[in-house]
């Protein structure tokens, strides 16, 4: 035994994937690894700098961990330790700091770097090729999820993820074929593609690959039961795509897609290449050729300069929409971004007020898509937890079903008849 290990992980799915690699890789070594708040002999923390509000969880988790156990050893990781490697050493108790590239091999970094402290943050803009940790162990049963891509080359005004993550580089498809069928034989009945920007998928293999390429594959050379999309920009949104997916048995029919404005102005602003129209017939194409999908949104309430006019307009095409849930965020300042040094910013009281309007939309709207489906019976994947005798499933359109037979259930594929809608969603029995 090598010793207790714990990691701690904030941000996105990519980040919480390569946690689980991580996590399973130090399992293989011989490490024993425990919850955070047991107090491990190594703490291993996975960063997120999306806002200075994360930057600033981090470097709190960091002390936090010292707290637990004054002896411990701090290797902090992901893309606050990408832009910003000198802060984070600067905090007493980090014995070393790796960048996003260097988690591939941060055993081997971890084994070296025993005596004093060291730094190794590679240039990530200057990588060409997808290195991405794999892994066939997940928390969550009912789900694994395969990174198919990282980086970014979008820029948007208010992002330093092309900083943290590097351009977009795409895993081979041979690759991504044999972690799916693995997953696959290892008894996920359902499996996520995910990465920083999906949709950019294949533009830099030769030769060039589509996202809508790799689906195809995926679907015709494994047996992966159910394969759900990650986040996709709206211009990435083929008609291809969507056809593939209509005429899918496979593929879940679920779009999550970043809107983050819906006034013009406001999306120039904000670096966004496309306007409120086009967002508008690309929702209602899809909702017209799939109208059982769930279309899920991400949005930004007071970004700098926004008037309440143009909040007025996010607010009008949003309730015009046949959109299913929202994800809502109130911007946040984040250093080294244009958007940062905008004038007018907004009052942080104000957006967190617009906020609140829109996460009340979105939920009026997650209830009325709900609601549509009472009566039908539908197949979940049963998720792991519950309390009170209650199991929760989710279907392939994202709605989350709550029943109460069954016990060793987490991880099966089952059909429910949903039977009602209550304060916590929806309920069902099993058929």
């Amino acid at each position: 035994m090598k010793g207790r290990v714990s990691l701690t992980t904030l941000g996105c799915k990519t980040n919480q994937f390569e946690s689980a690699a991580m996590e399973e890789y130090l399992r293989q070594t011989g490490y024993q690894v425990v919850p955070f708040e047991d107090g491990a002999d190594l703490v291993i923390v996975n960063t997120c700098t999306v806002t200075s509000a994360t930057d600033a969880q981090s470097r709190n988790l960091v002390r936090r961990a010292r707290r637990l156990n004054p002896r411990c050893r701090v290797v902090v990781t992901g893309c606050y330790a990408q832009v910003d490697p000198e802060a984070l050493l600067a905090i007493p108790g980090v014995s070393l700091v790796l960048g996003n590239e260097e988690k591939k091999d941060f055993l081997q970094w971890i084994e070296k770097s025993h005596a004093g402290q060291a730094v190794q943050v590679s240039p990530i803009r200057e990588k060409t090729e997808a290195s991405v940790l794999s892994t066939t162990v997940f928390a969550e049963r009912s789900r694994a999820f395969v990174q198919i891509q990282n980086g970014c080359d979008a820029f948007c005004s208010y992002c330093i993820i092309p900083y943290a993550r590097g351009r977009s580089r795409s895993v081979v498809p041979d690759e991504v074929v044999t972690q799916v069928a693995g997953l696959v034989e290892a008894g996920y009945p359902e499996i996520v593609l995910t990465g920083i920007h999906i949709g950019g998928y294949g533009n830099d293999l030769v030769p060039r690959q589509t996202l809508t390429d790799l689906v195809r594959r995926l679907e015709s050379s494994t047996f992966v039961h159910r394969l759900r999309l990650g986040s996709l920009e709206p211009t990435e949104i083929s008609d291809e795509l969507i056809e593939l997916m209509a005429g899918s048995s496979v593929i879940c029919p679920h779009f999550h897609i970043p809107l983050q404005a819906g006034d013009d102005q406001v999306l120039q602003r904000m670096n966004r290449h496309y306007d409120a129209a086009f967002f508008r017939e690309l929702v209602q194409r899809i909702h017209k050729r799939l109208p059982q999908a769930a279309i899920g949104l991400d949005v930004i309430a007071g970004f700098p300069g926004e008037t309440e006019e143009e909040f007025a307009n996010t607010l009008a095409l949003v309730e015009s929409l046949p959109v299913s849930h929202l994800h809502v965020f109130p911007y946040s300042r984040r250093p080294g971004t244009p958007a940062a040094s905008m004038a007018a910013q907004v009052p942080s009281a104000m957006a967190k007020e617009r906020a609140a309007r829109l996460r009340a939309l979105g939920e009026e709207k997650t209830r009325a898509f709900a609601r549509r489906f009472v009566g039908q019976t539908m197949e979940i994947v049963v998720e792991g937890g519950g309390q009170n005798g209650w199991r929760k499933g989710l279907t392939t359109n994202y709605l989350h079903v709550q029943f109460r037979q069954g016990d060793d259930l987490p991880g099966k594929a089952l059909l429910v008849r949903l039977t009602g809608f209550e304060d916590e969603g929806l309920v069902g029995e099993l058929v």
